[in-house]
């Protein structure tokens, strides 16, 4: 299958404003981009480009005062087959796990290991593990958040979302995420596009999705907390430890977004 990609985002900045974009598609499907998704400004700007400390292709541009449209319209052929299920994967003892993934069974800025450990482990500290944890995890994070957009809120953390009990699809993967490290089982976030292919309507208005991936028998695997369910057509931007890596743009003085789209699309054959 082939799914179109792309956004269109609208900054007001009152003065010269220095920017990190984080808008591209991963590097790992280069392979499957049919048309790029080349970063358009308006007015043009000069930028460079360059990866971050987690492979994510990342962009620099300084934007002038007043407006500037930010957009990319891409398309990049999917499998059209749904997440990998692989209820047989066990969990890596810590001290066997390899040196590159033990950054993210650490506590970070939005998934507070330290105070949420105590939770996780009465939670989810019996049988199964592996898979069958993780999956535990993500059930009990599908059903204790209740989703909606006015419950967003960019300071909120895993602890925050969890006392809560509210939030959008960055908090049901954030207090996954926790509560994976919190069990030993390194897991990253993950940011990019997800559409609505597979998934009768009503359709929600689409954004940017977070999902996160887990490392278990020396693979990573993805999964949802969000929608708990197998989806086709996902297309990876970014990953990290979690949201504070991986925002869209990360601005260096006052700005103002003025108006966001995303779309993703399956196209029709022929």
């Amino acid at each position: 299958m082939q799914i179109s990609i792309g956004y269109e985002l609208i900054y007001d900045c009152p003065q010269p404003t220095p920017m990190i974009l984080t808008l591209n598609v991963h590097f790992t499907r280069v392979s499957d981009i049919i048309v790029p998704d080349y970063l358009i400004a308006d007015p043009p700007v000069p930028f460079t480009a360059y990866r971050d400390g987690f492979g994510n292709w990342c962009s620099r541009i300084v934007a002038p005062r007043g407006q500037i449209r930010l957009s990319a319209n891409a398309v990049v052929k999917d499998t059209g087959k749904p997440d990998v299920v692989a209820a047989w994967a066990g969990q890596t003892p810590v001290q066997n796990l390899p040196g590159e993934t033990v950054v993210f069974l650490l506590g970070s800025r939005y998934c507070e290991t330290d105070r949420l450990s105590e939770v996780a482990w009465g939670l989810f500290g019996d049988p199964p593990n592996g898979w069958g944890r993780v999956q535990a995890i993500c059930d009990f994070v599908h059903k204790h958040i209740a989703f909606g957009y006015e419950h967003a809120r960019s300071t909120k953390t895993a602890w925050e979302a969890f006392n809560e009990g509210t939030g959008v699809c960055r908090d049901f993967t954030h207090l996954a995420v926790a509560f994976c490290r919190c069990m030993n089982i390194p897991a990253r976030y993950c940011t990019g596009y997800l559409g609505d292919m597979g998934v009768p309507p009503p359709h929600g208005p689409m954004d940017f999705a977070a999902w996160f991936e887990a490392y278990l028998d020396g693979h990573w695997y993805t999964f949802d907390a969000r929608n708990n369910t197998p989806r086709i057509g996902r297309v990876l931007i970014a990953r990290g430890r979690d949201a504070a890596d991986v925002p869209i743009s990360n601005t260096f003085g006052p700005n103002t977004l003025k108006s966001f789209r995303v779309w993703t699309d399956e196209l029709s054959e022929g």
